[in-house]
């Protein structure tokens, strides 16, 4: 029986729509090129980095956004806020806490990102970051720090992420029940694979997911 579900971050819980498109605008390609490279990247999976490197061949990534920093201190940037969580997220999370249910986040982030998600006051009984815990997924340490915070078995949790490679198969793999959401290039081009039938659920959003695991 399922008693706790984590949560992914990134085109899971937040839009990332408006990081890319800034990143484009400081680029200096069309929002269009920026994001077009971005699903070429997950379609042929490769990571999102190397989108940077396509559009501008040898860029230092960290080096840039230092530069950017320092040239918009009060900015965004690579950075999201609440204007970004899905639409859906909140009452999503709400309907499920009603269910009785444990609800945890848990995704590759950088360090700012656990204030930006803390300040949203989600109905939520943890925020974890990789950054926080020094372990990215799909390493098994992610998904056994994972069950360590829950205080769950592995088979009571469900982890809910838009991404095969760094989701639902880790997640399996750690003896967690899986659920595919199909949103962000990753979620579409995934969802759209014969391998998604390894996971447990395939949902478009937050309302078919708290239809699936309504009791």
């Amino acid at each position: 029986m399922i008693r706790a579900l984590v949560f992914d971050v990134g085109e899971t819980l937040i839009d990332e729509t408006r990081i890319w498109s800034r990143w484009a605008d400081r680029l200096g390609v069309t929002r269009a090129t920026m994001l077009g490279v971005l699903g070429g990247m997950a379609a042929l999976d490769r990571s999102h980095r190397d989108a940077f490197q396509i559009v501008r061949p040898g860029i230092d990534v960290e080096a840039e956004q230092e530069a950017w920093k320092r040239d918009d201190p009060d900015g965004l940037r690579v950075n999201f806020d609440a204007d970004d969580l899905y639409p859906d997220v909140r009452p999503g999370l709400t309907a499920l806490r009603g269910l009785g249910y444990e609800l945890i986040i848990a995704g590759n982030q950088p360090p700012q990102a656990h204030d930006a998600l803390a300040a949203m006051d989600l109905p939520v009984d943890g925020i974890y970051t990789s950054d926080g815990w020094g372990i990215s997924k799909p390493d098994p340490a992610f998904f056994a720090k994972v069950v360590a915070v829950s205080g769950r078995e592995p088979g009571e949790i469900l982890y809910v992420g838009d991404r095969l490679d760094n989701d639902v198969f880790p997640a399996r793999a750690a003896g967690m029940r899986t659920a595919l959401i199909r949103r962000g290039p990753w979620g579409h081009l995934h969802a759209a694979r014969p391998e998604a039938a390894q996971a447990d659920h395939v949902v478009d959003g937050f309302p078919g997911l708290v239809a699936a695991v309504r009791p």
